[in-house]
């Protein structure tokens, strides 16, 4: 067997609190937070003097989990554009299953989220949207119709 499963993807961030509380509404659990140093993380990465903190969020599923991490030293880079378009090389967003797409966007709007298009239906079978949240990042909500 080649993997096992996904384990998780990381998103670096500046204001770490911010971001968590983000993801805590939208349903995410915190699992724990911690700071990360040290020689090993250093090898693993590929840079040199890192001091950061981390912090891994867990969907209710148990399945499905983010690494947010601040950088202390070095201080992370900003992309350019800052709020680059979906068609932007790269990992764009990530999606999450929701159960009320509409409930969800207004609990993110709390957290000075805003929806990057409009709220739409694809066929009979889902509500879709992309929301910008904190630090530019962008998910995905599809509420699958019945």
């Amino acid at each position: 067997m080649a993997i096992q499963r996904l384990d998780n993807v990381l998103i670096v961030v500046d204001d770490l609190d911010r971001v968590i509380s983000f993801f805590v509404e939208l349903g995410m659990e915190l699992e724990g937070r911690a700071p990360i140093e040290g020689r090993w993380v250093e090898r693993v990465i590929g840079i040199d003097d890192v001091r950061q903190e981390v912090a891994m969020l867990r969907t209710p599923d148990g399945h499905g989990r983010i690494e947010l991490a601040t950088f202390h030293t070095p201080k992370a880079i900003t992309p350019e554009p800052q709020e680059a378009p979906a068609n932007t090389l790269g990992i764009r967003r990530v999606m999450f299953a929701v159960d009320d797409i509409e409930d969800v966007v207004a609990r993110l709007r709390a957290h000075g989220a805003d929806l990057v298009g409009e709220l739409a239906q694809y066929e009979d079978s889902y509500r879709l949207c992309y929301v910008r949240g904190p630090e530019g990042l962008v998910v995905g909500l599809a509420q699958q119709l019945d």
